[in-house]
């Protein structure tokens, strides 16, 4: 076996490793792209890419001599300064996990194996006159095409990211809310998620004081800056702390796969193990919080109403997971209330919202022409846009009054067909695809009933205490959402009676 063979072999060991932790680890558990924190180390993910890019395409069709080995000796070089800046960030930015690190050092010791190959047979091109020679290598040449192909595209993945995070992340500013005396520290949890992002900003942005739970709190510190108090475990928090106000928004992603019975487990015990810490953390505290904010869900409701108009005095439906979820939530935020703090029961519709949410994959499809009914499609879509639901949230943190559940849902109910066609026609396109609701039943389970069996909840209480929601109609939110005109009928909505 010849030297350049042994080259390409250690290469496209080193092309498959990457591949895999770039795909399991920075896409699928890191989420880095989503991760606004995350833009300095994309941005050299991206760079690293595109000079493998190149590399690729040099080792598969040029013999390298003269200037051009030097030139690729440098681009080396370059991916290796590149690599170091983007171990420190790592460190810096977020905890990565042993099998992660681990993955790394393997990948480390095979750079360096290549770079030991690659020396020597640049050194001596080097000094061969400068000239571009094409050649062949069989099928090692088709392969290091693909690669080029594969990381260029990824390199262009990761460019996009960062420009779309370089735009501002503005706070959700719906209103000028006046800021109640003592409501000047709050504690968030899930505040690396959808909502808690949009929500620590805006708090951060009314100059108060914000602590949040995370698992991770170098990527928290990294996402909101420095001043902020990021913990993993609450029992970090001294008893003298005072804390005026907690909202409660950790929970595993009920859309996270079929509704086992160990899946069902670990929705539940990822909301009721932190509401308990939150209890007992409040409990030995010097001066309990003065409200607590704990998300359920709309699907407290379950599917025994039907298209019924409902507010929040509604039954739940035991029996159904999704309500039985949502009771034992709230259940065990209520008892909070023992503690002299008041609570409030916040249970959103569909969130949505331009940096993430429940809108980016359909809005994706709608602008390929792909939106779809959902069944009859006629089941009511209980919705919220993510300004108002951040403005419910401080609304409920500064509104004395308020307490018990709370329904964020926009007062102007829509059914699924209707939002389809809305999103579709606010990218110039329309509906004609359908998947029937047995396809969805034996995919999904019981979590079809989350697409097939919507709630037509009224914000009851958020209206009689005064809200204004700052995007009551569908057709309103998703103008500013898409930042389009739709050219479509108006959304048929129903009227809210309070």
């Amino acid at each position: 076996m010849t030297m350049t063979t042994i080259a390409f072999c250690v290469l496209a060991f080193q092309t498959m490793l990457g591949g895999f932790d770039n795909l399991w680890h920075h896409e699928l558990h890191a989420r880095l792209p989503q991760r606004s924190s995350a833009r300095y180390e994309l941005r050299l993910h991206s760079l690293r890419e595109a000079i493998y890019g190149v590399l690729y395409l040099a080792f598969a069709w040029i013999q390298l001599q003269g200037i051009w080995a030097i030139a690729v000796a440098a681009l080396l070089l370059a991916e290796m300064l590149i690599t170091v800046a983007d171990f420190l960030e790592e460190d810096r930015s977020r905890k990565l996990p042993p099998f992660e690190r681990a993955l790394h050092t393997v990948l480390t010791v095979s750079y360096g194996l290549l770079l030991g190959l690659l020396a020597p047979m640049l050194w001596q091109a080097a000094h061969m006159p400068t000239e571009i020679v094409f050649t062949y290598h069989g099928l090692w040449s088709w392969f290091c095409t693909a690669a080029a192909l594969g990381v260029s595209i990824w390199s262009v993945r990761n460019a996009v990211a960062v420009w779309q995070m370089g735009k501002a992340v503005q706070p959700h500013s719906v209103r000028s809310i006046p800021q109640a005396i003592g409501t000047s520290t709050v504690l968030v949890t899930g505040a690396t998620g959808f909502v808690g992002t949009a929500l620590v900003r805006q708090l951060q942005h009314e100059g108060r004081r914000v602590i949040v739970l995370s698992r991770d709190p170098l990527q928290a510190r990294a996402q909101f800056g420095n001043g902020l108090w990021a913990v993993d475990r609450l029992t970090d928090i001294p008893s003298e702390t005072r804390i005026d106000a907690v909202v409660h928004l950790a929970g595993a992603s009920i859309l996270g796969g079929r509704w086992t019975r160990q899946r069902r487990q670990k929705l539940l015990a990822s909301r009721i193990h932190i509401t308990r810490d939150l209890l007992a953390l409040m409990a030995r505290m010097h001066r309990a919080p003065e409200v607590l904010i704990s998300a359920s869900a709309i699907g407290y409701y379950g599917t025994r109403h039907g298209a019924a108009r409902i507010d929040e005095s509604a039954a739940a439906d035991p029996g159904r997971f999704q309500s039985d979820l949502c009771v034992a939530i709230e259940g065990e935020a209520l008892r909070a209330e023992a503690l002299g703090t008041r609570v409030v029961c916040v249970r959103p519709g569909i969130v949505l919202g331009d940096s993430g949410g429940a809108l980016a994959p359909q809005a994706l499809a709608a602008r390929w022409g792909l939106a779809s009914f959902l069944g009859t499609g006629n089941q009511p879509m209980p919705w919220i846009h993510l300004d108002d639901l951040i403005g419910l949230i401080r609304h409920a943190m500064t509104e004395p009054l308020m307490h018990g559940a709370l329904n964020a849902v926009a007062p102007a109910m829509t059914t699924q067909a209707d939002f389809a066609r809305a999103l579709a026609a606010a990218y110039g396109k329309s509906v004609w695809l359908r998947v029937p609701a047995w396809a969805l039943r034996g995919a999904l389970g019981e979590l079809s009933e989350l697409l097939l069996c919507g709630q037509n909840a009224a914000p009851l209480h958020a209206l009689a205490s005064g809200y204004a929601f700052a995007y009551p109609t569908l057709e309103r939110a998703l103008s500013q959402l898409t930042r389009t005109r739709s050219a479509s009928t108006p959304v048929p909505s129903v009227p809210v009676e309070v």
